[in-house]
């Protein structure tokens, strides 16, 4: 079986730092070639793999801006002109590549990471017909598509490993943005008498400069910048609690899988796919407020650290989304080669 994994190009495959959409490209290649399967990464010039590298990108647009679209469009017709030479093509790249999956024979499936607005969904439902849908949770399935499977992300697991707690802080590990909620992380600290370590890419400036630069000092509300992955497991690992105060309908979460997969319990707003990850009561706090989730800080020793590696191990690692993918591309190969 030859497979070629489509990674978008903001970020190396794997990101130094910030790229949740890079990082499960990678783990899950990276899991595909431990399998012994034949794996074609397009990604940036300065990834980082055991497959076969193929790019046009030689620097990520995150991180050395350039023409966007022009970078793009050379990256996935890189792939598209060559797709006879694989059994499959696997899309992580969003929409802009489903325009080609009419045009070619190699069959399709992508993995929908989420939808930045509902106005890229008519692409999505245009090309339903030519492509097999995967979701990231069950949550973040559009009512107008469908879906073939849902599997979780998987994450590392040799990246990550079981703490212990002794840092006694919680953690906000988390794009800086209004809608993942550093601000009410802040709050939930203060009123918990807790220290608090804020990590994360600083998407909305104007957010950080008010909500959350005002808290900050050198000892109760500390901000460490975008934590790459070394010390991201250690901080996870050392932490508390790690909390997900988030105030949208967030397709997966990787931090909170990853925190768990460190032993860490997660106090996270039950919305979007929270509730496929965390188990309320055994691996962390489903909560509605900043006032139920002090009251879940005070409880927090209730959770075995070792219950929540154990469930990260069973739904969230390499291997069973690696295995997942593998029986689905086996599906799709069969009923191709049936026609």
């Amino acid at each position: 079986m030859k497979v070629a994994i489509l990674a978008p190009v903001t970020w190396r495959t794997p990101p130094r730092n910030y790229g949740p959409w890079e990082q499960v490209a990678s783990v899950l290649t990276e899991g595909l070639v431990k399998e012994g399967i034949d794996v074609t990464l397009f990604a940036t010039g300065d990834s980082i793999t055991t497959a076969r590298l193929q790019s046009v990108c030689e620097n990520p647009l995150g991180e050395y801006p350039a023409d966007a679209k022009v970078a793009e469009c050379l990256h996935i017709s890189n792939l598209m002109e060559q797709a006879e030479s694989f059994d499959i093509i696997h899309n992580h790249f969003d929409f802009l590549p489903l325009t080609y999956s009419s045009l070619v024979r190699t069959p399709f499936i992508t993995t929908i990471h989420g939808f930045s607005s509902e106005e890229i969904v008519p692409v999505y439902k245009k090309y339903n017909a030519y492509n097999r849908y995967v979701s990231i949770s069950n949550s973040d399935r559009h009512p107008d598509l469908k879906y073939m499977d849902t599997v979780y992300n998987g994450l590392d697991e040799q990246q990550f490993h079981e703490g212990v707690g002794k840092g006694d802080y919680l953690l906000y590990f988390g794009r800086i943005h209004p809608h993942k909620g550093a601000y009410e992380a802040i709050q939930i600290a203060k009123q918990s008498n807790k220290k608090l370590i804020l990590c994360g890419l600083i998407q909305d400036q104007t957010y950080f400069d008010k909500k959350v630069a005002p808290y900050l000092n050198d000892s109760s509300v500390i901000y460490m910048g975008n934590a790459g992955p070394k010390q991201r497991n250690q901080l996870l690992g050392d932490a508390f609690a790690l909390l997900h105060p988030i105030s949208f309908e967030e397709p997966f979460g990787l931090s909170v899988a990853e925190a768990m997969l460190c032993g860490t319990p997660v106090i996270a707003f039950e919305r979007g796919s929270m509730k496929e990850l965390i188990i309320d009561g055994k691996t962390g706090f489903l909560v509605h407020t900043i006032e139920e989730a002090v009251i879940a800080v005070n409880k927090i020793n209730t959770i075995s650290r070792c219950e929540c590696h154990k469930h990260a191990m069973s739904k969230f690692s390499s291997k069973v989304m690696t295995a997942s993918y593998i029986e689905l591309y086996e599906q799709i190969i069969r009923n191709a080669n049936s026609l």
